[in-house]
């Protein structure tokens, strides 16, 4: 071919397929840098056919119940339950029926890198028709234990939505709402609105733990999301306890009834 690498390379960003007819000139062409940009198309179509085939699978159950009739089918989840401070965080989302591949990358937010999952929170707010959060202190969670706040910061999460759901899709938990729902195990990776709901909750909450980091410095909470890391347990035994640690979680549980 007369183009020059870099007119190739740019062209192959545009290709959707290898049985592309420009694929089929570039597989005769033996310059080293096209051989190259084939392979790194090669690489991209088969990581986008991957997340295409994930997205499907992560659809099914919208599909299935969207196609039984239901309207508002929620998706839920929460952030947070094994800090050792902080709140615990849900989130209902409700997508609308014809959500778009924009969702692709979604996934379990911690599978997520940081970058990723705000790239995603955007999308994911843009495409919603509905996003509720519901948040339990930790005042909440020392007073009824951590399942139950979680629970708690579920239905709050729904209530907020600011349209009833008419179905709801939960992570590995059954809630006491007279909603018809489905307790998924691993929902946040078998269920896109799950999935969406997770990272919702996920960057909600990790934007908390930034703010209290700046009030509470020395802990990490920025970079730890309050869970009990090698810094936060030495700062912890150092400086004592904040008005935001579990005192119904170890070793906070154990500082406390010393002080007593």
């Amino acid at each position: 071919m007369s183009e020059t690498v870099k007119v190739i390379k740019e062209k192959l960003l545009n290709v959707t397929t290898m049985e592309d007819p420009f694929v089929k000139l570039c597989e005769k062409d033996e310059r080293k840098g096209v051989q190259t940009a084939l392979i790194q198309t090669k690489r991209r179509l088969k990581k986008a056919e991957h997340l295409l085939e994930r997205f499907e699978m992560m659809s099914r159950f919208e599909k299935k119940y969207h196609k039984a009739g239901f309207e508002y089918i929620a998706g839920i989840d929460e952030v947070g339950r094994g800090p050792l401070a902080g709140p615990v965080v849900a989130c209902s989302i409700v997508l609308p029926k014809d959500f778009s591949v924009s969702l692709v990358e979604v996934n379990d937010s911690k599978q997520l890198s940081l970058a990723k999952r705000e790239e995603l929170f955007d999308k994911i707010m843009d495409e919603a028709l509905a996003v509720g959060i519901g948040i339990k202190s930790e005042t909440v969670i020392d007073s009824v234990n951590i399942y139950e706040a979680t629970k708690l910061a579920m239905i709050d999460s729904i209530n907020e939505l600011g349209i009833k759901p008419d179905y709801l899709l939960i992570d590995a938990m059954t809630l006491p709402v007279d909603i018809p729902q489905d307790n998924i195990i691993k929902g946040d990776a078998n269920s896109i609105s799950i999935a969406c709901a997770s990272i919702i909750a996920k960057v909600t909450r990790d934007r908390m733990m930034f703010e209290f980091d700046n009030t509470y410095p020395g802990y990490g909470f920025a970079t730890n999301a309050g869970y009990g890391t090698k810094e936060h347990l030495i700062h912890l035994k150092e400086a004592g306890i904040t008005p935001i640690h579990r005192k119904s979680f170890e070793p906070i549980k154990s500082m406390v009834n010393k002080e007593n």
